[in-house]
């Protein structure tokens, strides 16, 4: 077995297949899941769903195939998005493997996996043992039988649940545009919301794993043009863009403008704050400082963590939060097991929408205070370099540093960035918020004017 140190990340399993891995190498993998989830929980059933990928339905049986050695049994909830696969595990109380790379290119396949109850597994929480397991793939515990596979369609359960939690069906009439970049949501926004008092326009529903008409990746504007097109032409109240497995969604108002997903993490933040269930409201480092305002302002208690679902779940268990936001636009409920779905924080921009009467823009207008860079990719040579070098600069003028997550530097003026290695792509991320448009544009072209060094933008 090849060194797998590349191929699992921080909070999952990502790379090029067959390049990167491979059936065999899924296998490995799926059997030391296996070891790691009897050790930590004495589990003996592993539930798995998969995305529209080609690679993905291989990978996945070839998982199970090293799940079933190991003597455990497999339930396939077959095509699915990644928080179907969340409420798999949390509604059966198993653990869990999906097999998607998310927003990334065709040629890109992984794995997330969860323990029981959709809890994370991330590079501090098993991660690490798993990898190191599946390099060795030789156990000394020998299986008394070999398990089983089975299927079980949930679906229809996990619309149930999803629309046991946000009531829409008393809303005015909305027009929506939903761009499903033929990924995961052309599979679930049908069954989710039909039936409900809105007009659905479809665009790129088809399933197909190629990804035809763009990348199912929201977080690049150039991904939404399509959408925010459509929503001008067809009049619609808002725009819906769900990435390849569904688990974000990115959303666009009636002018067919961007809405900031720190404002969608203020605005459903106050709308779980309302139930007067909890306090606790969870926010990555990069989302807008208007969101641990807003979350005070309303009688929160906002904490800060790191980028990435299991950090930011494992958060969430910490401190009983009932609600966490990402700037990448991944909303996690305590209400879903503290994972992430798109789906639902989707239906909490359709309530709030269609609870009153004004339009999109000006509903979300009050969450948005500040002028934000959106995320800017960078390949360099020497990242930590470049880093190293954006730090010394500001540090010297007598900013605020901190590298909970990369590093944050904070100006005396309220003006601040974020500049972090990617996760899953060999990049660096700059993030940059000022009190306005001016400041905010001053300050990202200086950071990246160090970070660049010259070089072309990824």
């Amino acid at each position: 077995m090849p060194d797998l140190s590349s191929l699992i990340k921080a909070y999952d399993v990502r790379g090029v297949v067959p390049d990167d891995w491979d059936e065999s190498t899924a296998r490995a993998i799926g059997a030391a899941f296996a070891e790691f989830v009897l050790a930590d929980s004495r589990a003996t059933t592993v539930v798995t769903a998969h995305d529209m990928r080609e690679s993905s339905i291989p990978l996945s049986r070839a998982f199970a195939e090293g799940v079933i050695a190991r003597g455990l049994d497999v339930v396939e909830a077959g095509l699915g998005s990644t928080d179907l696969l969340y409420f798999a595990a949390g509604s059966l109380d198993l653990p869990g493997a999906m097999f998607t790379a998310s927003h990334n290119p065709a040629r890109y396949n992984g794995i997330k996996m969860c323990r029981a109850g959709a809890a994370p597994i991330g590079q501090d929480s098993g991660l690490v043992t798993i990898r190191e397991w599946a390099e060795r793939d030789d156990y000394e515990r020998v299986p008394d039988r070999v398990g089983s596979v089975s299927q079980r369609d949930v679906l229809a359960e996990y619309a149930a649940h999803l629309r046991s939690l946000v009531d829409l069906s008393t809303i005015r009439r909305l027009r929506v545009v939903v761009d499903a970049g033929n990924g995961m949501g052309g599979h679930t926004v049908p069954v989710v919301l039909a039936g409900l008092p809105l007009d659905v326009v479809e665009m790129y529903f088809e399933l197909d794993g190629s990804f035809p008409n763009h990348e199912a990746n929201p977080l690049d504007p150039a991904n939404l043009v399509d959408l925010q097109r459509a929503v001008v032409e067809h009049g619609a109240d808002i725009g819906l863009a769900f990435d390849g497995d569904a688990d974000r969604v990115f959303v666009v108002d009636e002018r067919g403008e961007p809405v900031s997903p720190s404002a969608i993490t203020a605005l459903v933040a106050v709308r779980e704050l309302a139930k007067g269930r909890g306090t606790t409201i969870i926010h990555n480092l990069i989302t807008s400082r208007a969101v641990p305002e807003i979350v005070r302002e309303h009688g929160g208690q906002p904490v800060r963590t790191r980028v990435g679902h299991s950090f930011i779940k494992a958060e969430m268990a910490r401190t009983d939060a009932i609600f966490g936001g990402e700037h990448s636009a991944h909303y996690y409920f305590r209400d879903f097991w503290r994972a992430d779905t798109g789906m639902l924080a989707a239906m909490h921009v359709l309530a709030a929408l269609g609870e009153q009467s004004r339009p999109l823009s000006d509903l979300t207008a009050a969450y948005s205070r500040y002028a934000a860079s959106g995320e800017i990719n960078s390949t360099v040579a020497d990242a930590p370099a470049r880093v190293a070098e954006v730090r010394g600069i500001f540090e010297d003028e007598g900013a605020t540093v901190d590298e909970l997550d990369g590093l944050t530097v904070e100006l005396p003026d309220g003006a601040w960035f974020n500049l972090r290695a990617s996760n899953t792509e060999p990049l660096l991320r700059l993030n940059v918020e000022a009190p306005d448009v001016a400041r905010m544009t001053e300050l990202r072209d200086r950071v990246l004017s160090t970070v660049r060094g010259g070089q072309e933008q990824s």
